[in-house]
């Protein structure tokens, strides 16, 4: 694509463009290459347009921002546009040339329940014969199985990087994809120019409100998903549903707590085996196995098979799609560890209401003790949420280890204090603070018994910690392992 075809396709007024090609965009200077346009968005802690001199000197070709800095002069041509950070997503999905336009793309939204629903959806359209692609905190999957990470700690890349990863997908045989849309992916346009055939919506719960400020800016944030598809999935059992109906073109809805739905859980028994229930819905009544731990992911199941049934499963291959699902690193991951040693699992739950939950889960198949070790993310990461985590650790479990979580540039002691108060203005004194994750987990799984159940919660998957100004590399499920070997 050249300058004037990218103009064009932004609504950029005409001007006297070079004809020069274009081979990339980014709002990054520092992942400037020649041949690319750098997008200078003003941020809360930086200006591109401070970096004008810098991106021309690693060869991009133009810039695109909102205006100039008063007296301030381009070396580049500037195309002036209304939004940042859309021209930056406008003109990612044109360099990649729409690849959402020839796949079935399903985006998940809501505070928890993202990355299980979708990984089912991805599944069970795998099982109904479609090649599927995923993005997911996890990482992103092309249809062959290959798992890929994103760096850093976010649901969704930036908009250049979703376009590429779609393409990726599409030019590896793929005609599908899942996306998790995060509130903040929503809010910073990253999947702007993804074109939704369904969305899904899990529930919300208090979340991110260090950066959306209060409970109805990151509802209407998350809404942006179901304004823009033409079919929603909608969780009936949720309060926020009631405002989003009719939102969409079409929508069908699911319930596993008793609510009027389309699609309807109900003898749901949680065995050895996993769980087991039937599924009332538009195709039909039918027996389903699903093998994960936790009532709570039967939800998960029946909002992937509406998204799934809405692309073609059928009722068949929904109930053969379930019954071989391998689940989700990091969310419920039992890690082997013997008879004579504690069950160990491994939860990315983080907020009180999913900490809540799993622990809720893991007790009733638990013969001894419930263990927790939690931390709570630093920075600007809803602080809010500490002293809750505290009291639903100690509530739930019957012996909490508090310890680091990504605390970033906040001190350890102020969050552990925080954890600690929840606690004990609970009337909760079972817990312990042992601020170095690694020694916490060894400490919880040291000290439990055969029959016990120790859930290291809040890390799942992610593959870094970060302490302090230092990103170190890390693995929830080999620190697990390795304190298990420790205790033989």
């Amino acid at each position: 694509m050249h300058l004037p075809e990218l103009a064009a396709a932004l609504n950029v007024p005409p001007t006297d463009l070079p004809p020069t090609g274009v081979r990339g965009v980014t709002h990054n200077a520092a992942w400037v290459e020649p041949g690319f346009v750098f997008v200078a968005i003003r941020g809360a802690r930086f200006d591109g347009h401070s970096f004008l001199d810098e991106v021309a000197g690693r060869g991009a070709v133009a810039v695109l921002g909102e205006s100039l800095s008063e007296g301030q002069t381009s070396p580049l041509p500037y195309l002036t546009v209304p939004d940042a950070r859309a021209a930056l997503a406008d003109a990612a999905a044109a360099l990649e040339s729409h690849p959402s336009r020839a796949l079935k793309v399903v985006g998940v939204t809501g505070t928890d329940g993202k990355t299980t629903t979708s990984w089912l959806t991805r599944h069970l359209l795998r099982a109904a014969g479609l090649p599927t692609g995923l993005l997911s905190t996890v990482g992103y999957e092309l249809p062959d199985g290959r798992l890929r990470h994103f760096p850093a700690h976010f649901t969704t890349p930036e908009a250049p990087q979703v376009q590429a990863t779609l393409r990726e997908l599409l030019e590896a045989g793929g005609r599908a994809a899942v996306l998790e849309a995060s509130s903040h992916a929503l809010a910073l346009e990253r999947v702007r120019g993804v074109e939704w055939d369904v969305a899904v919506w899990t529930h919300l719960t208090q979340e991110h409100l260090d950066f959306h400020g209060t409970v109805e800016a990151y509802f209407a944030e998350k809404r942006k998903l179901v304004e823009r598809a033409p079919f929603a999935v909608l969780n009936a059992d949720d309060p926020w549903t009631a405002r989003l109906t009719g939102v969409a073109s079409d929508e069908t809805t699911y319930s596993l707590d008793g609510s009027p739905a389309d699609w309807q859980a109900h003898e749901v028994e949680e065995r050895a085996t996993g769980l087991h229930f039937r599924v009332k819905s538009p195709l039909g009544e039918f027996a389903a196995h699903l093998p994960m731990i936790g009532r709570f992911n039967v939800a998960n199941a029946l909002a992937g098979m509406a998204a799934a049934a809405r692309l073609g499963a059928t009722r068949e291959q929904l109930v053969t799609g379930l019954a071989s699902f391998g689940g989700v690193p990091g969310r419920m991951e039992l890690v082997p560890g013997g008879e004579d040693a504690p069950r160990v699992v491994v939860d990315f739950a983080h907020t009180p209401p999913s900490l809540d939950k799993a622990l809720d889960t893991l007790r009733a198949t638990t013969p001894g003790q419930l263990w927790v070790v939690i931390g709570s993310a630093g920075g600007l990461r809803d602080p809010g949420k500490r002293a809750p985590l505290g009291e639903v650790a100690t509530r739930r479990a019957d012996h909490a280890v508090f310890t680091e979580e990504d605390h970033r540039d906040t001190p350890l002691a102020d969050i552990l204090a925080e954890m600690e108060r929840g606690a004990r203005e609970a009337g909760r004194s079972n817990f312990v603070s042992v601020g170095d994750r690694r020694e916490a987990i060894r400490y919880a799984i040291g000290a439990a018994l055969p029959g016990d159940t120790v859930l290291l919660a809040g890390k799942g998957a992610e593959d870094t910690l970060e302490r302090g100004a230092d990103v170190l590399p890390w693995n929830e499920v080999e620190e697990a392992r390795a304190a298990l070997e420790a205790r033989r």
